[in-house]
């Protein structure tokens, strides 16, 4: 009996070494697949965006007055107009005739003239030595958007303005109280000649007429309302 339970004992052993064995030359034929990481995917740089094209400035007869993104235009900060860059992004301008370059904010819509790619402030125009000539053949390359812009070179969109606010705090208070009514309130930040603005808005929408409908339905509420495109 005792030879008998060694015999079996061994053959059970056999049996089970096989068993892992064959488990393990299994395990080497199946493909280990891996979940890529964050890091696995390459960033889209602000860098590898740009346009090339003419630029013009634009001053007298506008300074002081609101801009597209409500703040005050100031012909003397470093500011541009463009129809193709979200408001708020921050661009790299560089005259391709002396090969100088300014950074600046795009706070306004234009320039309305065909074959033009950006508006630049008079101050900006003069950093770039096109002051005197009045346009110059440019290359813009975008540094920043802000979070949540469209994408550059997409179909603009509309929204409806009801409140900018250098305290987030007052921003906030507005948006709480327009969630009573409204579900797309949000709060934009807007970083501007060294000022930090935050702006209550409602939209997106697709068409000018439809952000018409919303800015007229809430009129009687009383808030200065603008209509931005970007």
């Amino acid at each position: 009996m005792g030879y008998l339970r060694k015999v079996i004992c061994r053959a059970l052993l056999a049996a089970g070494m096989s068993g892992v064995l064959a488990a393990c030359a299994t395990s080497k034929t199946k493909p280990v697949l891996v979940a890529p990481t964050q890091a696995s995917v390459a960033p889209q740089t602000g860098q590898s965006i740009k346009e090339m094209g003419v630029a013009s400035w634009y001053g007298p007869g506008f300074n002081g007055r609101p801009t597209s993104s409500g703040e005050i235009y100031d012909q003397e900060d470093l500011s541009a107009a463009s129809t193709i860059f979200p408001l708020g992004c921050r661009v790299m301008v560089t005259n391709l005739a002396n090969h100088r370059s300014v950074e600046v904010t795009i706070n306004d819509r234009g320039p309305f003239v065909k074959g033009r790619k950006i508006d630049l402030s008079r101050k900006a125009a003069r950093v770039i030595g096109m002051l005197d000539n009045g346009t110059a053949p440019v290359r813009i390359d975008l540094i920043s958007a802000p979070e949540g812009s469209r994408p550059v070179g997409s179909a603009p969109r509309y929204l409806v303005q009801i409140g900018s606010f250098s305290r987030e705090d007052n921003a906030d208070r507005l948006r709480d109280r327009m969630l009573a009514y409204y579900r797309d309130i949000r709060v934009d930040r807007l970083d501007a000649s060294g000022r930090r603005y935050y702006r209550v808005r409602m939209g997106a929408f697709s068409t000018r007429a439809e952000a018409e409908t919303r800015a007229s339905a809430t009129a009687h509420l009383g808030f200065p309302i603008i209509i931005v495109q970007e």
